[in-house]
């Protein structure tokens, strides 16, 4: 059997998620499928407070879907249409999104196509100065994640690049708002680090209710989105977490967390 093209690792509260397929870590099924399978079983690990994902190298995060492998599926898959040949990326995706916890994209590289829409659906961004975004797809044949897209960058913005299949630089996207900070690559795994502790100190049933509470409210009116927020404040108000929060705030002390 080959090697996994996932790794996942846990240190002081915070897993690390490397996706690891040279030479530019693009994807296949199997490495969606370890995707998915690694960000679902973060939930279920209340030692884990903060996720990183990041590829291995500097070469690439993800450089889009293995093109080989879509044209293999066509011709060894079974006979007959694929009902619905998209749904293993989509879990992919989705497992991010809904994680458990806060998710950082350390963005090593070029993240392109499937690459860029595994960074939209992370919770925060930084980027390896060399790395660039874009959904190429149109190029060779495909259609893509223009909505990951435009996440990122605003709808007039995607439609530019979604039609033209050209790149933005993490520079540009860090003007617009997407990406916290642009750093060296030599630089990059400490900063992600430095920000996953600062999340990491954090209460995790406050962790991990506020970002089920965005990614409920995320697309909903305003009204309907604030009754959902003040009901999870509800929930987490009857965690001694909350409490505890309060006083360590009030008495100028670090909080010690509990899952009561």
């Amino acid at each position: 059997m080959s090697e996994p093209s996932v790794r996942v690792e846990v240190a002081d509260h915070i897993a690390t998620v490397t996706i690891d397929r040279p030479p530019v870590n693009a994807v296949d099924p199997t490495t969606l499928s370890e995707i998915g399978i690694a960000f679902r079983s973060l939930g279920e690990d209340r030692d884990v407070r903060v996720a990183i994902l990041t590829g291995a190298g500097t070469r690439a995060f993800v450089g889009g879907a293995d093109l080989r492998a879509i044209d293999s599926d066509r011709t060894t898959g079974p006979p007959g249409p694929q009902l619905d040949r998209g749904l293993i990326a989509r879990e992919a995706f989705w497992a991010i999104r809904e994680c458990a916890v806060p998710v950082i994209g350390a963005i090593n590289g070029p993240a392109i196509g499937a690459g860029l829409a595994l960074a939209a659906v992370c919770d925060m961004l930084l980027a390896a100065e060399h790395a660039t975004f874009g959904t190429t797809e149109i190029n060779v044949g495909l259609l893509g994640a223009s909505a990951h897209l435009s996440l990122l960058v605003g709808r007039h913005k995607a439609r530019e690049l979604f039609f033209t299949g050209e790149l933005i630089s993490a520079a540009e996207l860090q003007q617009l708002g997407a990406i916290r900070k642009v750093v060296a690559s030599d630089d990059l795994m400490a900063e992600a680090r430095a920000l996953a502790e600062i999340l990491a100190a954090k209460s995790p049933i406050a962790l991990r209710l506020a970002k089920d509470s965005m990614n409920r409210v995320e697309f909903l009116p305003l009204m309907e989105a604030y009754r959902t927020e003040q009901d999870y404040t509800a929930r987490l108000l009857a965690f001694e977490d909350s409490a505890e929060a309060r006083a360590a705030f009030l008495e100028k002390r670090d909080p010690e967390w509990h899952w009561r």
